[in-house]
């Protein structure tokens, strides 16, 4: 038997063209279209800080031309401006506005890195271990609790007045908050975590630092903004003591002499500077956990 020819169609029809498909969006359209709404959005974000400045000041200025109080309590905007200059170029308590300023950041920075080190260390024991977490919790509440004035003079008394007490001080404010954030954290790691790497093969002293902190990591820098923005606040009463240089030391020097200008000259700088590192932690933040707030 021969075999039977494929069936096909007629020659006089021809197979309907089957309807057009609708083109799904180019790759880079789309991305050109997030990255206009990621641009537009920057743009109004900075557009709406821009505007709640200028209402400050303006409200700022209204009240210093209003004369409700003395410019020795309101000083004008203008004055602060003229502060400004001045102690950038000619200085104050001998030393110019920059070398205060990098002098508090230097304490600031090296007080921060020990109380970071030693907070996600003491919270790595706290959240693992149950003894650790009855032993030495309630003392990292406790210190947390204390405002740093308490323990100031204490410092003072032991480490005398150069660098040491204040780098104690910021470095007691900024460890408990990342203690406490490292511990919850590693509370909460999933079991599941653990038992992977064990079934993989991961000895037990690699799971606190091959698991549980790449584990805890988003909530561990969250207690590390805490931790800097808590040391920021501290700065002025570390800086009470031979503070100078330090911006601490110029609020201080400058509210013993009723200089309202400087003392809000100071204070701005310490808010502008901390936005700027908080910034650069919540930039780190994206490159370390690239994951946070995505599914």
């Amino acid at each position: 038997m021969s075999a039977q020819p494929a069936t096909s169609a007629p020659s006089g029809l021809s197979t309907p063209p089957s309807p057009p498909s609708p083109s799904a969006p180019s790759t880079s359209s789309a991305s050109r279209g997030v990255r206009g709404r990621t641009g537009a959005g920057l743009w109004r974000a900075a557009g709406l800080r821009l505007l709640a400045i200028t209402v400050i000041v303006a409200v700022w200025q209204a009240v210093a031309m209003a004369k409700i109080w003395p410019p020795v309590f309101v000083p004008e905007p203008a004055a602060v401006w003229r502060q400004f200059v001045r102690t950038a170029t000619e200085g104050y308590s001998g030393y110019p506005l920059a070398e205060h300023l990098l002098a508090s950041l230097r304490r600031i920075l090296i007080g921060c890195l020990y109380g970071i080190a030693g907070g996600i260390s003491l919270g790595l024991l706290i959240g693992m271990l149950p003894s650790a977490r009855a032993l030495l919790g309630p003392l990292v509440t406790f210190v947390r609790t204390l405002p740093p004035l308490a323990y100031l003079s204490l410092l003072v008394i032991w480490f005398g007045i150069d660098e040491e007490p204040k780098i104690w001080l910021l470095l007691l404010a900024s460890l408990p908050p990342v203690a406490v954030a490292t511990a919850e954290a590693v509370r909460g790691v999933h079991e599941d975590y653990l038992n992977a790497a064990r079934s993989l093969g991961a000895p037990r002293w690699a799971l606190p630092w091959r698991v549980v902190l790449p584990s805890a990591l988003p909530e561990i820098i969250t207690g590390v903004r805490v931790a800097v923005g808590v040391a920021y606040t501290t700065v002025v009463a570390a800086e009470t003591v031979n503070g100078v240089p330090g911006i601490g030391g110029l609020v201080r020097d400058a509210q013993r002499y009723n200089q309202t200008d400087v003392v809000i000259l100071g204070i701005v700088v310490i808010g502008l500077s901390g936005l700027l590192i908080d910034f650069l932690l919540q930039s780190l933040d994206r490159v370390l956990v690239p994951w946070r707030g995505r599914t």
